[in-house]
């Protein structure tokens, strides 16, 4: 499957992002714990730089939580910040506002012993989708970024400032221009980051099923009370627009339609909590 998909709007926010790179204190790297791995921008790598950087593991009520402990060993080995949430839960703005502070502290007492006071400034980075905004929102304790179920809500650079006096800068949901690992390209379709309207939803729903039978075999049959063992994705998701009664005049499956129904599915957590990537020492 060849996915691409780079608006124009994102070579702007690369620019946008590479200029205030330079006046921003640390960066928060924001991964859909669903599939971290796929999540890593190689456009971010020149953004990110020497800054510190503290991972936020988003998502993770979603997600399989074995996987997730995973993530979070390999970032410990890694000595990287890092942070597990799930972004609309308001009680977890402190771990992720704390993330930060600890990642700045040196740089707080090196302004402190010059008698400098200024705010720590971080800019929030991540692919669309990955929940930046609403994790603004949660660490602000109210609706001060654009959030949205879909890529590319946040067009524009927003800067919020949070009672501790931290500033952060929201930055739009930025892909990268060529897809050269076709499981990345599908897992991005997956979890939403790539607009459903610019791929073939039944083949991102085939691969979605080809993966699922390979990584939880048993999620689709608990689900749609269909057996998995010996069949094509095709055959799964013919039996599966069958079991839902997705047809059309004529007795005809409506294929399409539950494409969009099992995609819908997985995003809502629905299938069960998944997570397709696991670490590996690219990163």
């Amino acid at each position: 499957m060849n996915i691409q998909w780079f608006p124009g709007h994102m070579t702007k926010a690369l620019r946008m992002m590479e200029e205030n790179a330079k006046i921003v204190d640390a960066i928060g790297y924001v991964l859909d714990a669903r599939a971290p791995l796929s999540c890593f921008n190689p456009q971010f790598l020149s953004i990110v730089g020497n800054k510190p950087c503290v991972f936020i593991l988003n998502k993770c009520d979603l997600a399989d939580p074995a996987k997730v402990e995973l993530w979070c060993d390999f970032f410990r080995k890694k000595d990287r910040p890092f942070v597990k949430v799930t972004a609309t839960v308001s009680a977890e703005a402190t771990n992720v506002a704390n993330a930060f502070e600890s990642a700045t502290d040196f740089l707080r007492a090196k302004y402190h012993s010059k008698g400098v006071f200024k705010p720590i400034r971080v800019m929030i980075l991540g692919v669309p989708n990955c929940g930046k905004s609403t994790i603004i929102n949660c660490l602000s304790g109210k609706r001060t970024a654009i959030t949205g179920d879909k890529p590319g809500v946040t067009k524009g650079k927003q800067w919020v400032r949070l009672s501790s006096g931290v500033e952060l800068l929201d930055t739009p949901g930025t892909l990268w221009p060529k897809f050269d690992n076709e499981n990345v390209a599908a897992r991005l379709c997956f979890i939403g980051s790539i607009k459903d309207d610019v791929v073939d939803l039944i083949e991102v729903a085939n691969l979605l099923i080809s993966q699922l039978v390979e990584l939880y075999p048993n999620c689709l049959q608990t689900r749609y009370n269909v057996s998995c063992s010996g069949k094509t994705s095709s055959d799964i998701l013919e039996e599966i627009a069958v079991k839902r009664g997705f047809l059309v005049r004529g007795g005809t499956t409506d294929t399409e339609r539950c494409a969009k129904a099992i995609l819908d599915d997985f995003r809502k957590g629905k299938l069960g909590k998944i997570t397709f990537d696991l670490p590996n020492d690219v990163i």
